[in-house]
């Protein structure tokens, strides 16, 4: 299929990756094992001259697990408090794996209001560019402890989509717990069928994506993941969703491989991200 092999050619690449593919299942530490095969892969897309940005989950999760929570809190306050602690220590760990590859890495926090504001949405799209331009790895999160439920983005599928957008990346990875987009849950239909590429999301597409995949650590289940292909798609980036239990799957990826779902872009004339922001166009 030569739109896969096509993406080899990509050039700046977002990949995003979520709370249960950061984590052990079992007891919600952190997998560093899979974080140092991570940073490795990422750290060598970067050697090869491609603009690589992470965007980031597991922030609540590492703060609940440090502060002896068994449960993803549902407080406002609880989650802040546990994003705050665990921000500082995921960030940590992240910046010494880079270091061991000798990549530099930066930190970037990004509320809704961050992208609604112009002067906001300018300079974080200055610092990606500069940073980029420096050959720094950013790596992003939502700012949760200061984010409102009218202010936030929901889950980071369509932060990065967002991202995506903003710094005009042509290749958007997801790396989900499950392989790709099916046409059921296959968690709970063993009939349901793996699609290699989707061309146009339509109203058939969005029913499929009803069913979310189940896990207590994250937030963003199928439907999230088609809401943040439409946003990148139309900004003029393919979207991969593919399994991040092995996260040599982004090489795979871009060797061109048939892995995961890909969605095509099919960029819409005048795109501006702020459409979908405002009318959360990207909920429907």
């Amino acid at each position: 299929m030569q739109e896969r092999k096509d993406l080899i050619n990509k050039k700046r690449i977002v990949v995003k990756i979520g709370s249960s593919s950061l984590t052990h299942m079992e007891t919600g530490n952190l997998n560093l094992d899979k974080m140092e095969r991570l940073v490795r892969i990422l750290t060598n897309l970067r050697n090869q001259g491609k603009d690589v940005i992470l965007v980031t989950s597991g922030a609540i999760a590492v703060g609940r697990n440090a502060l002896g929570l068994t449960e993803r809190p549902k407080e406002r306050t609880i989650k802040q408090a546990c994003a705050a602690v665990g921000q500082a220590r995921l960030m940590m760990v992240y910046q010494k794996l880079f270091a061991e590859y000798n990549q530099i890495a930066a930190q970037i926090l990004i509320t809704k209001h961050t992208m609604l504001n112009d002067i906001s949405r300018t300079n974080a799209q200055n610092t990606f560019n500069e940073l980029l331009k420096m050959g720094v790895i950013p790596i992003v999160n939502e700012n949760d402890t200061v984010s409102t439920d009218e202010m936030d983005f929901g889950d980071n599928d369509t932060l990065s989509a967002v991202v995506t957008a903003l710094v005009g990346g042509d290749l958007l990875i997801l790396l989900s717990d499950i392989d790709g987009f099916y046409t059921d849950d296959p968690h709970v239909n063993k009939d349901a069928t793996l699609i290699s590429c989707v061309k146009e999301i339509d109203d058939e597409l969005m029913k499929m994506a009803k069913s979310s995949t189940g896990c207590n650590l994250g937030t963003g289940g199928m439907a999230s993941k088609i809401s943040a292909a439409k946003i990148a798609n139309a900004s003029g980036a393919d979207m991969v969703i593919v399994n991040g239990d092995d996260v040599q799957n982004i090489n795979r990826v871009i060797d061109g491989k048939e892995v995961g779902t890909l969605f095509l872009a099919h960029k819409a004339d005048n795109f501006n991200i702020m459409d979908y922001l405002r009318t959360k166009q990207y909920n429907s």
